[in-house]
């Protein structure tokens, strides 16, 4: 079964101010595609180091957004491209899929 994002942590950050949330959310919306972008074409380069960078920047927008299996599956994931391994690969990009999707529908 795949996580849904959760807003439970930038609750907590923001104290219940609902702008500060709304911004927050907007910064990760700006960002996310682009990092995602990024992601695919050093994926495609087989640039396994910068897909790992990458990797490591899509993660903490993966945790704010309490995704915390899918969290612990880009740990792993980046940890894996230092070796140039990309087992995890369909994993975290079915993690892209669901931000995006959530992303879609704020």
């Amino acid at each position: 079964m795949r996580e849904t994002p959760k807003l439970t942590y930038i609750k907590e950050l923001s104290g219940g101010d609902l702008e500060f949330e709304n911004r927050l959310l907007s910064v990760i919306d700006k960002e996310f595609p682009f990092e995602k972008e990024t992601y695919y074409k050093n994926l495609k380069d087989k640039n396994y180091q910068k897909v790992a960078e990458n990797v490591h920047k899509l993660k903490h927008k993966i945790n704010i957004l309490g995704l915390e299996k899918s969290y612990a599956i880009a740990v792993a994931y980046e940890n894996d491209l230092k070796e140039n391994n990309d087992e995890l690969k369909n994993e975290f990009e079915d993690i892209l899929k669901t931000i995006t999707t959530y992303l879609n529908q704020l």
